[in-house]
């Protein structure tokens, strides 16, 4: 997530932003779509709910409401599953190859299976896994042949602004998260915020709403309402709009530019000690890694960090690997060590009671950088991990669970 909404703020309340109303200025030339939803939706998941809704629309205005079927690949974004069966679509799982990239010939395979029934591909791009998929025209080709609409998960877009446009390589509906991307804060900082751009042929199909008029929608066409807020969480679009005019184009390609290579240089310093576990054939990687896979960690740098604050974190994650290694060889207690037994809060390192087989001036200040003056105090210590052994949270389930089993039980029946 990009974290220069504080800058932005600033300006936006000196330059007395109040009654400033939001326009689509710059936002078409980001997601190449002649049309952009002028609904910024209230959250990322009701955007992709919009764009698949305006897809089935679509499709029944056609008379091709038989069409159903939604493919998702493995690396997608994590809603979008959910949010295909929200819209009534039944998912279709789509294998990745070695490299992170969608595996062509099992989604061509897909593509044969499903050929009468496929309505759209969500593709998030680059994806989850942290990959440009290198064919992606090839990608959204195969399923414009077949009858099928391309939905473009922007949960990314921090990764592709001013360098590419969703549209350009074969989007239909393209999405944009404002609260990764664009400025507006994230999570219980939010509101998050998800417009889409559509092409020119879905906009009559974009949703309604009862009482106020959306230009361009069919009323007749659209599958309805999905928000009571038609423009959203409208208070916030000015943020996003004074991003836009105050970097300009030449700033928005250079955060891109400085995203990418922030992610990649920290990728590289982190790779001798642990597993980078996807990174394109050409050794690419985008500004997110590895989210939906179990046991792996997602980072996220963006342009926000500055090359210092990067080399922190990678020598706190060495720092935290080495402590592994010494338990691995012998050369700690497996069970009392400086990493089990962190964070060591200042009533720790202060009680007159000490009997852990490493210093107390280790367990305070383990790296170079970490002094008196800069260090931020754990107010705990460890928790109980026992009983968050015994108490236990379920992790999110494969991608495998959201496939429909319609095909299974119409073969049966």
């Amino acid at each position: 997530m990009s974290l220069n909404i504080f800058p932005v703020s600033i300006h936006f309340h000196l330059c007395n932003f109040y009654t400033l109303q939001c326009h689509p200025v710059g936002r078409i030339g980001l997601s190449g779509g002649p049309v952009l939803a002028r609904r910024p939706y209230v959250c990322g998941a009701q955007g992709e709910y919009a764009g698949l809704a305006a897809i089935k629309a679509y499709l029944n205005s056609k008379g091709e409401s038989s069409r159903s079927v939604c493919l998702i690949p493995k690396s997608a974004h994590g809603t979008n599953p959910a949010s295909a069966q929200m819209a009534g679509m039944k998912v279709q799982v789509v294998e990745v190859d070695k490299d992170g990239n969608i595996d062509l010939s099992h989604l061509k395979a897909l593509v044969d299976k499903h050929k009468a029934s496929l309505a759209a591909m969500m593709i998030t791009y680059p994806s989850t896994f942290g990959v440009f998929e290198e064919r992606i025209r090839d990608v959204c080709d195969l399923i414009h042949s077949n009858g099928g609409q391309v939905y473009l998960d922007g949960a990314n877009m921090n990764a592709q602004v001013g360098l590419c446009r969703p549209g350009d390589y074969g989007s239909d509906v393209s999405h944009l998260n404002l609260h990764k991307t664009f400025c507006i804060p994230h999570g219980g900082g939010g509101p998050g915020m998800g417009p889409i751009g559509v092409k020119a042929h879905l906009a009559p199909f974009l949703p309604s709403h009862p009482v106020v008029p959306m230009q361009s929608v069919n009323t007749s066409s659209s599958l309805g309402t999905i928000s009571a807020a038609p423009w959203g969480s409208s208070a916030i679009l000015p943020i996003s709009w004074a991003y836009i005019k105050m970097m300009g184009s030449k700033g928005l390609v250079h955060a891109t530019e400085v995203a990418i290579l922030n992610a990649n240089y920290m990728a590289k310093r982190l790779e001798g000690h642990y597993k980078i576990l996807f990174k394109g054939r050409k050794g690419f990687h985008a500004p997110t890694m590895s989210w939906p896979v179990a046991g792996t960690l997602m980072i996220e740098p963006t342009e926000s960090e500055d090359k210092a604050e990067m080399d922190r974190f990678c020598d706190a994650l060495m720092g935290i690997r080495q402590e592994i290694a010494d338990i691995e060889e012998g050369r700690m207690d497996s069970r009392i060590n400086p990493l089990k037994m962190a964070p060591h809060s200042l009533a720790c390192i202060s009680s007159s009671n000490w009997d852990r087989p490493y210093s107390r001036e280790y367990a305070a200040f383990p790296l170079p950088f970490i002094r008196p003056e800069t260090k931020f105090w754990p107010t705990i210590s460890r928790i109980d991990d026992i009983y968050g052994d015994q108490h236990l949270v379920c992790t999110c389930p494969p991608m495998e669970v959201y496939e429909s089993p319609y095909e299974e039980k119409r073969a049966s029946s």
